[in-house]
């Protein structure tokens, strides 16, 4: 076993990695989890109240 067989070895490691990754990430148990994620901006149940104050524009 030389170098460049190790290297195709990582390699194919790698390769195999990345698609379990990818796997992992948009398979059918993560969807609701990304759903909630995705609703997350605009649950937001504080509006937001700019203070001109605070920038230096007095109030007129």
């Amino acid at each position: 076993m030389d170098i460049n067989d190790l290297r195709s070895i990582v390699t194919v490691l790698a390769f195999l990695a990345f698609v379990g990754i990818v796997w992992w990430a948009y398979s059918s148990r993560r969807q609701s989890a990304y759903e909630e994620a995705a609703r997350l901006p605009l649950d937001d149940d504080s509006p937001y109240v700019q203070d001109n104050h605070a920038a230096g524009h007095p109030e007129k």
